[in-house]
Formats: structure tokens, C-alpha cells, sequence
């Protein structure tokens, strides 16, 4: 008997007159790792709620179909009884976390099954030693950073010890190195204590391997359902791109033998390029927060990473000057923050969770004074006063696009902001909803949006203003490719009206393909600034999948698009060369 089972699934939202889920069929076995993607809005999520046992008992709604638990109806059963089997992790924790601290809140759940504290004491302590949740002890919720809430939310589910862990999206507000451990983590939940994983996750490279089955979800129906390498085959058949990037560059390359690892990628580069480019030796990166000279020539000035239509000699449009930083439970979150922002660049800022990437970006909005040194907009001296903010040239987007949405219509919202700052409309909406694929949702309420279409909405909010520098915080989260490919080319647009962007991210893929410089943050400090292929190209944790794939045999690779460019010929030689030996 399967764990989970799934019967002819149909689900609408309430006042939705398109499904959300349309003839569902799938089960899951127990101790089974399932693997659940697809587009934004396609279905996911839903399907994780459905799964819990949340839909349509807490969303509402119209609803057909079985779903069932060891035989059993979700929907018959005993709620507490069922949350001792079944945990889901959400992809917003605001929405999971209800208590102030901590350590209460990992006890939440435990409560409201009756263990005894002394057992509640054990499984906290456990958790939180097995999630490294140690600084976290004693600390507000309020106060930590966006992935240390999403580790909480998991160890709240984890304490109450379930068969099944459904995850949606957990890695979403984590930094790469956590994400990695996270999933980690994950798998071994799964392959050593037999726990029945379903995750819902949009970003492929780190997972896709991992899983045992991979489900495609599209328009509410299962297009395709398979082992991951099964999936990948089909997939790019059916011109579905929801792929690892190793995947897609062999696939496009032509090999018919298709990799899904870093590692069975290399090995296949090896067979085909047996001398390895004696020219791929790591290249050290320049602290442009630093210096300004060029490294004999190997890393270019700062001006150099600008557009090439850029004019040098024009000042920079936004400065940082020594900023250092503090809250009241926490000092030094910044430290001798040199920075430069020039008109046209387009700056992407990683670190780990904690790092201040998004303290950082307050402080360049306004929203934050430092205590010590300055900023400069324009020339401008900003110190207290937040006048230069408000003249609709710098436009800020927090982590939390629900932040932004309270308006009853998409077109609302939109209205709502240029009437703030008094700017006409002349078109403004209709162009910027076209941009981001948002024009059918003119008339939704955003609040009865995916979550990557309220993120959508929200980056529509703030750049109806069309201002000359925009500031965001984690745009990709909950975008699937498709759609996080469109915002690029949204950006590119943007930036080529000399538009200065700066990105707090935690998508390296993302930062590879659009960013032409990144920074890394740590402990409040730059630790890396510089072009992105050399940053990038030559980190551990904050690189790319084609980056690790191609290291020692070509430099400066991060995209599937430069790995088609500088090692598409030598393979498809190589490859010609091999099949004429092989024929004669």
C-alpha cells in the first residue's frame, strides 16, 4: 500500500474559475524521495497543501477527489493524528511561525501534542543541534535572518518526528552553502531514517539528482512523472525546460548520453576533451571596495564592468563611504563598507544568511542611517535626511512581496504608487505589466496570487515609477526558469536606459547570467568584488553548476550559453574527429 495515494484530484480556490489542480493521479510510496516542479502558478504548492491535508479544510474551496493517507482519507481523519504522520514546511516561514522566540516555537507543535516537557526539552535540544540552531537560541523570530526563520519552521516540523516531510520551496531564502546543507540534510532524513520526502523546488541544480521520482507539473496536471534521468529525457522531448543546467548544455550539444551530476558531466568532458586548456588557472579576484588599479592587466577598473555604451568620466550615482552599522541586539552588522554604484551597472550582492546583504541594501535605500560615515545619491549627501529618496529615483523591494500588496486589484497596486508620488500614468502600467506577464492578472486580487506571481507584482509596484536606481531583495524567489528568464530580459531593458540595479541574491545562477559584478559579503564585510566570471568562476560555495563542470578546462565559464560558446567547437570537433577514426 503506498503511503500516499492521489485519485482523480480536482481543486479550485474559492472564487477561482481555473483549477488549481486538474485530474491529479500519483502516489508515493513510503520512504520514497519525490521530486515535484513545474512552472510558477502551475500547480505545486497546491498539490504540498493537498498532500498535508490543508486543502480544502483551511484554504476552502471546490474539491474532487481522493486523497489518501495509508489507505485512509486525509480528509476522515483526526487532525492530531494526522500531524503526527505528516509535517509540511512552507515556503514563506512568516506564514508557518506564530510564536516570538525560538526555542518556544519549536516547541509549538510539541505542545499541542501533549508530550511531556521533559520529552519536549529532548527533541528541541535535538533539533536544534542537528540544524546548528545554536545562535538562534534565546533570540526574537522577528529578529533573525530569512533562512534562520526557514530553519526554524523546519526544526518546528522535525521535533514532532513524521513519517512524511512535505517542503515547499525550502531553499528558496537560503544562502548556497545552507541551501547545499539543508538538502543534505534532507536526503539523509530520507536515506537513513526512512523518511518519505516530497519536495517542491524550483531550482533543479540542487536537487535533481537527489530524488528517487520527479513529477512535472503544468496547468494543474502531471505532464511528466519519472526517474530524474527518465524526467530529463522527456522533458527536453517535450520542450520542457525544467532541467539542471549540465543537463541542458549535453542535451543542446546533442550527446545522447545525458548527465544530471557535476561529476557524470565531467567525466563525459574528459572522454571528449582529453588535453585540458593549459590556460584555466584560477584568477584572483580584486577588492574594487579597495582599489581601484588594474591587476597587470588580468582584472579590469570598476568602469570596466559597465556598459559599453557607459561614460566613464560621469560620477558615480550612488556611494557608500566607511558605513559601518549596528542594531540594538547586535553590533558591527556592517563594516567599512566602501562601495561604488555607477549609472548602467547592474551589481549582484551574495553572502551567507546573516551576512548583512539585506542591512546593506536598507542602508542604500534609506531606510536605514548609518552610524558611522556616509552615503551619497548623486552627489548628494543623504545623512538624516531621506528627502532625496522620495523623488521617486530609487525604488526598493523588500523580501517579503506581501509587504506590498494590500490593494483589492494588480492595476491597484500599481495606481496606488504612482499616485504617491504624483506621477501620471501615461501608459506606465500596461508597459511594465506587459514586461512581467502580469497583464491577465490586471483585475486579480494579488493576494489570491502564486507566490511567484505576487513577487512579480511586487517588482511591478516599485518599478512603475521607472526610477534611476532599483533595489531588490531576492527577486527570484518562488520563480520557476521561464519566468526568471523573462525578468532578465525585464531588467536588461531597464538597465539599458541607464538604469543602476542592485540584487541581493542567493540565486547564483541568476547572478551569473544577468549580474556584471558581484560582491561577497561576510561578516558584514566585502570580502569579494569584482567581474562576475572571476568571482564567481573561481568560489566554492557561490558558483555556478557549469563553473564547477568546466573548472580546468576552460576559465570564465558560468552559463550554459558561454559553455556552448567556448567549448562547443572543441567538442563537436573532437567528436567528428573521433567518429571519422572510428569509420575508417
Amino acid at each position: 500500500m503506498p503511503l500516499f495515494q492521489v485519485r482523480d484530484l480536482h481543486y479550485y480556490y474559492p472564487e477561482s474559475e481555473k483549477p488549481a489542480l486538474k485530474g491529479i493521479n500519483i502516489s508515493v510510496e513510503e520512504g520514497e524521495f519525490v521530486l515535484v516542479t513545474g512552472g510558477s502558478g502551475s500547480g505545486k504548492s497546491t498539490l504540498a497543501r493537498a498532500l498535508a491535508g490543508l486543502v480544502p479544510d483551511f484554504y476552502g474551496g471546490v474539491f474532487r477527489g481522493e486523497v489518501l493517507f495509508r489507505g485512509r482519507n486525509i480528509r476522515c481523519m483526526d487532525r492530531r493524528k494526522l500531524y503526527r504522520h505528516v509535517g509540511m514546511v512552507f515556503q514563506d516561514p512568516e506564514k508557518q511561525l506564530v510564536k516570538t522566540e525560538a526555542e518556544a516555537e519549536i516547541a509549538f507543535g510539541l505542545e499541542n501534542l501533549g508530550l511531556p516537557q521533559q520529552e519536549m526539552f529532548r527533541r528541541v535540544a535535538e533539533v536544534m543541534d542537528f540544524l546548528d540552531l545554536k545562535e538562534t537560541k534565546g533570540r526574537f523570530v522577528d529578529k533573525l535572518s530569512g533562512g534562520q526563520k526557514q530553519k526554524i519552521a523546519l526544526a518546528s516540523v522535525l521535533a514532532m518526528q513524521p513519517e512524511a516531510i512535505i517542503l515547499d520551496e525550502p531553499t528558496s531564502q537560503l544562502d548556497p552553502a545552507s541551501a547545499e546543507e539543508l538538502l543534505n540534510l534532507i536526503k539523509r532524513l530520507n536515506e537513513e531514517m526512512g523518511k518519505t520526502i516530497v519536495l517542491v523546488e524550483q531550482r533543479l541544480e540542487r536537487c535533481f539528482h537527489m530524488a528517487d521520482r520527479v513529477a512535472i507539473m503544468k496547468d494543474g496536471e502531471l505532464t511528466i512523472e519519472g526517474t530524474p534521468r527518465d524526467v530529463a529525457a522527456k522533458s527536453i522531448a517535450c520542450g520542457i525546460h525544467f532541467i539542471p543546467p549540465v543537463t541542458r548544455f549535453f542535451t543542446e550539444m546533442g550527446f545522447s548520453r545525458i548527465p544530471i551530476t557535476v561529476k557524470e558531466g565531467r567525466r563525459i568532458l574528459k572522454e571528449n576533451i582529453p588535453q585540458q586548456d593549459s590556460d584555466a588557472e584560477p584568477i584572483q579576484s580584486t577588492d574594487f571596495s579597495k582599489s581601484k588599479q588594474i591587476d597587470n592587466g588580468c582584472c579590469p577598473d570598476p568602469a570596466s564592468l559597465m556598459r559599453p555604451d557607459f561614460d566613464r568620466n560621469a560620477g558615480a550615482i550612488l556611494e557608500l563611504k566607511n558605513v559601518w552599522f549596528s542594531y540594538k541586539d547586535k553590533e558591527n552588522v556592517l563594516q567599512e563598507i566602501n562601495l561604488e554604484i555607477f549609472p548602467g551597472e547592474f551589481l549582484a550582492i551574495l553572502g551567507a544568511n546573516g551576512a548583512g546583504k539585506s542591512t546593506l541594501l536598507k542602508i542604500m535605500s534609506g531606510l536605514l542611517v548609518p552610524d558611522r560615515g556616509r552615503v551619497l545619491f548623486c552627489g548628494n549627501e543623504c545623512g538624516k535626511k531621506r528627502e532625496v529618496y522620495r523623488c521617486g529615483k530609487v525604488a526598493y523591494l523588500s523580501q517579503n512581496p506581501n509587504d506590498y500588496l494590500f490593494q483589492d486589484t494588480v492595476e491597484q497596486e500599481l495606481c496606488f504608487t504612482l499616485k504617491n508620488f504624483g506621477i501620471p500614468d501615461g501608459g506606465r502600467i500596461d508597459r511594465i505589466l506587459d514586461k512581467l506577464d502580469l497583464k491577465q492578472h490586471k483585475n486579480k486580487n494579488p493576494r489570491d496570487l502564486s507566490s511567484g506571481e505576487r513577487q512579480r507584482v511586487a517588482l511591478a509596484s516599485v518599478l512603475v515609477i521607472e526610477p534611476v536606481l532599483v533595489l531588490l531583495d531576492e527577486p527570484t524567489r518562488g520563480m520557476d526558469y521561464g519566468l526568471k528568464a523573462a525578468l532578465g530580459t525585464c531588467l536588461a531593458e531597464l538597465d539599458g536606459k541607464k538604469l543602476s540595479i542592485v540584487m541581493v541574491t542567493h540565486d547564483v545562477e541568476f547572478a551569473a547570467e544577468h549580474a556584471k559584478r558581484v560582491i561577497i559579503l561576510h561578516d558584514g564585510k566585502i570580502a569579494s568584488d569584482g567581474p562576475a566570471e572571476h568571482v564567481l568562476g573561481n568560489s566554492i560555495y557561490y558558483s555556478t553548476q557549469m563553473a564547477r563542470m568546466c573548472k580546468g578546462f576552460a576559465r570564465n565559464i558560468l552559463t550554459v550559453e558561454d559553455a556552448i560558446k567556448r567549448l562547443g567547437p572543441v567538442l563537436t570537433q573532437n567528436r567528428q574527429a573521433f567518429t571519422e577514426r572510428g569509420s575508417g
